[in-house]
Parts: C-alpha cells; structure tokens; sequence
C-alpha cells in the first residue's frame, strides 16, 4: 500500500544554508522574520475568561540573548514564503502569516555590515515536536513585557510595538462595532 502525503505538511529537517541564494539591496542582506503569537486563555475572574497575547521567542546561536525567527531572504522566494521557511527552521511552528510590521534598517551585531530587515506576525496555528534547528535553539513562549524585556535587538523590539498597537486597534475596532450594532 502506498500513502500519499501532502507536501504542504512536510518539513525539510534541513535549514538552508549558504548566501549564494541570498537577495541584496544596495549592498544590504535582505532579512525577513516572523512575531510568532498565539492567544492564551486565561481563567475567567469575572464573567469572562480573558485572553492574553504570547509571542514566540528563540535563542540566538550565537549570543545569550533571544531574538524572533529570521533569516535571509533567497531569490526563488517571496518576502512571505522565507519568513515562513524560516519560522519552521528556526522555531518549529506554523500558521498565517499577515501583512507585513514593515522595513528596517540595522548593522548586524556579529558582522560589520548593514541589513534591511522585514517582519511578518504569524499567528500561530500548529507547533511542531521536530524541526531543522531544534538542536541549536531553544523557543519560549513570553507575554509581551517579558519578550520586549529579552529581545537583544532595537528593531525587533520595534516590530513587536507595532504588532501590539495593530491587534489593539483591531480589538478597540471589534468592541466599537459590537457596541454600534447592539444600541
């Protein structure tokens, strides 16, 4: 008997290496990461239980501190498909990702050279037990005080402001039409 198997639910347990592939702009290495988030339901205290927003962060491999999953951007992919690639390599999780926190510019810690940066938030769908690089990092889940509090990187931090404010706003704009609606 043979089974078959979608691809969309395989993952390589290889990470891409190499920069022969890699996108530059103006000299700069293209990089593109994903916010990993996810709602955690808390304990009702009133009437209602409350949900409370969890980010996904990973340790770096070269340094103590943590960061969120990114890499470099190659020329067979979109800016979305290696974010994605990249989540799964260097997080083990999957979901949607959507629309893009923006475009940064920065000097890599470890390299003497500058990058632009883009980030994606991926709410998370699925976390895998097995991925590329589950050997080299470790991957906790934070509140956002807690991952502002241990991201080694400005611009990351940025990123994480801005994904906050988005789902803010989408949440004020959900209860602003709930009440609209209701009167």
């Amino acid at each position: 008997m043979v089974a078959l198997v979608s691809q969309e639910n395989v993952v390589a347990l290889v990470s891409r290496t190499g920069r022969e592939f890699q996108r530059y702009k103006k000299g700069r290495r293209q990089v593109v990461g994903c916010i990993p988030y996810r709602y955690k339901i808390t304990e009702p205290t009133s009437l209602e239980a409350s949900e409370e927003l969890e980010v996904l962060v990973i340790s770096s491999q070269k340094g103590k501190g943590m960061l969120f999953p990114k890499g470099g951007w190659e020329t067979d992919e979109t800016k979305k498909q290696a974010a994605i690639r990249e989540t799964i390599e260097e997080a083990g999780v999957r979901g949607t990702v959507q629309r893009g926190l923006g475009k940064w510019s920065f000097k890599s810690k470890s390299h003497d050279s500058l990058y632009l940066g883009y980030m994606f938030p991926l709410l998370v769908q699925e976390q895998l037990d097995s991925w590329p690089e589950k050997n080299l990092r470790q991957r906790i889940w934070m509140s956002v005080s807690e991952a502002r509090e241990a991201c080694q990187h400005g611009w990351m931090k940025e990123a994480l402001d801005k994904l906050v404010k988005r789902l803010t706003d989408r949440k004020q704009g959900n209860k602003e039409q709930a009440v609209c609606c209701s009167l």
